[in-house]
C-alpha cells in the first residue's frame, strides 16, 4: 500500500491502482515531478521501429504528454534536433531528465487552440491519448491536425482509435513489446 506522499513504484499494476485511488489527473498532479514510465524500454523500441518502418520526419517534433522525456530521449537518439515537450504535470521530471523545459499545457488547452500558429512535422504521444475522455478526443485530434502533418501514438491498448473525420488517416500500425504504435497522416481537407 502506498502512502499519500510516496509515488507508486514503477510498475503497471501499481500505476493502475494509483489511477483508481487518485484519478488520472490527481495521480499526475501528485506524482508528476517524480514520474517514470515503467515501459520506457518498450516505448524506445516501438518508437525506433515506427520511425524506421514509416520514415517519419523528425525535423521538428512535439512530444505531447511528454512524461519524464522517454520519447524525447529516444527521438534525440534517432536524430531529431528540434523537440518540444508539453505536459502540465510532469514538466519537472521532463526538465530533470532532458535538460529542456516543457510547456505546461493540458489537453483541454491544446484542444482550445493553445498551440495554434505552431507547426511540427510530427507529434509523438506516448501512453497518454488513451486517457483522454472519449468525448474530448475529436476536438483535440482536430486541433492537432492543424499544427502537424504526422501523428504517432504509442499506447498499451487498442485505444484510442482516431477516426478520419477527426483530421487524421491511419497510415500504419505495429506492435513491439506489447506497445502499439499507430502512425497517422493528416487527412486531406
Amino acid at each position: 500500500m502506498h502512502t499519500s506522499d510516496a509515488p507508486p513504484n514503477d510498475d503497471e499494476p501499481a500505476i493502475r491502482a494509483a489511477y483508481k485511488r487518485y484519478g488520472v489527473q490527481g495521480y499526475y498532479a501528485r506524482f508528476g515531478a517524480t514520474y517514470r514510465n515503467p515501459h520506457e524500454h518498450a516505448i524506445r523500441s516501438a518508437l525506433g521501429a515506427a520511425i524506421a518502418n514509416w520514415h517519419i520526419p523528425l525535423d521538428r517534433a512535439l512530444d505531447l504528454a511528454c512524461g519524464s522525456g522517454e520519447a524525447t530521449l529516444a527521438l534525440q537518439e534517432l536524430g531529431a534536433n528540434a523537440i518540444e515537450g508539453v505536459d502540465p504535470y510532469t514538466y519537472a521530471a521532463y526538465a530533470e531528465r532532458t535538460g529542456r523545459a516543457a510547456k505546461r499545457l493540458t489537453f483541454e488547452q491544446i484542444a482550445a487552440g493553445a498551440l495554434a500558429g505552431r507547426h511540427y512535422d510530427t507529434i509523438v504521444c506516448s501512453f497518454a491519448l488513451h486517457l483522454v475522455e472519449p468525448s474530448r478526443l475529436p476536438v483535440l485530434t482536430l486541433q492537432l491536425s492543424l499544427i502537424a502533418d504526422h501523428l504517432l501514438i504509442l499506447t498499451p491498448h487498442k485505444r484510442p482509435a482516431i477516426k478520419p473525420e477527426w483530421g487524421w488517416s491511419l497510415a500504419g500500425e505495429l506492435v513491439v513489446d506489447r506497445v502499439r504504435a499507430r502512425y497517422y497522416r493528416r487527412a486531406a481537407p
